[in-house]
């Protein structure tokens, strides 16, 4: 694939001014006053799950860790309360307010059914319904944005790559390094045959992934597996609460044409990322790497503030203080809450003019706001692998009564005013992963695409007879069909 045409597709240009009956929205640009401090921890995770615990809007409750929070002494969380509370929330606060249906809320039994009811459907033609905003309990929240851990098994599976193909072997994709799966042996490249008792094919024919979910510590997963080997075995794992590992790998890998490529493997947008990013970048700079590969493929988002860090490793004095990001508002917040990211400098940084990012469908959110900020201040991104999921919105999380909702805010703009790639980004070259290939490894069809680019400029040839592997470009029903949570969260199938 060219990559003329498709270095920018999905990304739109937008006005400062916008007028007319169907979207009645004006974009102030400015910086936030009265909420600065919690900006740098704004979140652009996809399907709801985003930073910190930023800001109580709803009288919310807000704990320091990945305990239980219980709700503030006093705090009315009865279900019409909570119901009242948020029919004003999304008023004030919704990105989408005066599009979005406003149902009384006498008609809903619980507040979650209320809260679906709150929900912008798609009534204008420049943007599609929402499919991100969402809620999740605050300790969990809490627990994935404060403390760096998660709850669970550490294991995901290629489920979006086999939808509706009961018959395809279905492969772990990725398992947490310090994850109880990993303990047990699982990695990626192993073939799942059944998940609690249920082969592979029931699973992929109700697209019901639920068990590889634990709902509390001690829960156990039941997996049988074949190995690359061909060994068949039961596999038993025990949920725990466990450390995520954002930064998956660094390596210094020679193309064959004598380049030296630095690769950087980064999982979570989340602020466990500072330490181990600065420690790769430096091992690349002092290596002299020549290009430099962001492998992205499973990064479903995080805290903008860790994004623009990444960025500005990878772009240098190039950033020299240009905008990264800009985040605007509804016109009721705009005056306050616009504010702008900017590239900062990092002593490790490699100053690239170009950079190559492994993508795919699970590349989402602050993920994907990286490749658009490095966009926006002239960096040649050459996107490898697969449409990345189109979500140039982001959050500005709230709590109450023990639950943290993370509803669409703002959209999300690069320094060219350019955002609104809610069809994702198309691939310079569009890659099929094989996930019985390490990933970042030898054998992986990703970083081999890279390698070649680096060295040819221009995409791999495809085999002589086999057909090109075109990116997925998945529209707003399929899409609007995953159930599962943020893939930043690296646990559930998809």
């Amino acid at each position: 694939m060219g990559r003329g045409s498709n270095k920018q597709k999905g990304t739109k240009r937008w006005r400062r001014n916008v007028n007319g009956t169907a979207l009645r929205m004006v974009f102030i640009v400015g910086r936030a006053t009265l909420l600065r401090p919690f900006l740098k921890v704004l979140l652009m995770s996809r399907f709801a799950l985003s930073t910190l615990c930023a800001v109580t809007l709803l009288l919310g409750a807000c704990g320091g860790g990945g305990g239980d929070v219980p709700p503030p002494s006093g705090e009315d969380c009865s279900v019409s309360a909570q119901q009242l509370k948020l029919g004003n929330y999304m008023d004030d606060w919704y990105f989408w307010y005066r599009l979005s249906p406003r149902p009384a809320s006498s008609g809903y039994a619980t507040v979650a059914s209320y809260f679906e009811a709150l929900l912008y459907t798609g009534s204008d033609p420049a943007f599609p319904r929402d499919r991100f905003s969402g809620s999740e309990s605050t300790e969990s929240f809490n627990r994935f944005f404060g403390d760096g851990q998660s709850l669970g098994y550490g294991i995901s599976v290629a489920g979006l790559e086999v939808a509706g193909q009961p018959n395809a072997p279905l492969f772990v994709r990725y398992v947490e390094a310090l994850s109880p799966a990993y303990v047990q042996g699982v990695r990626r490249g192993d073939r799942v045959l059944s998940i609690n008792g249920r082969s592979a094919a029931q699973v992929i024919s109700a697209n019901d992934f639920s068990g590889l979910t634990a709902n509390q510590a001690g829960e156990v997963l039941s997996l049988q597996l074949l190995a690359g080997a061909g060994n068949t075995r039961t596999v038993n794992v025990t949920a725990a609460i466990y450390a995520l590992s954002p930064v998956g790998g660094t390596a210094t890998l020679n193309t064959s044409g004598g380049r030296k490529l630095g690769y950087v493997h980064i999982k979570d947008m989340i602020k466990q990322v500072s330490t181990p990013i600065d420690a790769a970048f430096a091992q690349l700079k002092a290596a002299g790497v020549q290009d430099l590969v962001l492998d992205l493929r499973y990064n479903g988002g995080g805290l903008v503030s860790v994004g623009a860090e990444v960025a500005s490793y990878v772009v240098g004095t190039r950033g020299g203080g240009q905008t990264y990001a800009s985040l605007l508002y509804n016109d009721k917040r705009a005056a306050v809450n616009n504010t702008t990211f900017r590239f900062s400098a990092q002593a490790a940084s490699l100053g690239q003019s170009r950079v190559f990012v492994l993508m795919g469908e699970r590349t989402c959110s602050a993920s994907e706001q990286v490749i658009n900020g490095l966009r926006g201040v002239g960096l040649d991104v050459v996107a490898i692998g697969d449409t990345s999921c189109g979500k140039p919105v982001g959050f500005l999380p709230t709590s109450t009564c023990g639950r943290t909702y993370s509803v669409v805010n703002f959209e999300s703009v690069n320094s060219r005013n350019e955002g609104r790639y809610f069809d994702g980004f198309a691939p310079t070259c569009a890659v099929a992963e094989d996930f019985t290939a390490v990933q970042g490894g030898f054998a992986d069809p990703l970083l081999a695409a890279a390698k070649f680019y680096a060295d040819n400029g221009r995409c791999l040839p495809q085999p002589l007879g086999a057909a090109p592997a075109p990116a997925r470009t998945l529209g707003a029903g399929a899409r609007a069909a995953r159930t599962a949570l943020d893939e930043g969260r690296g646990m559930l199938a998809r």
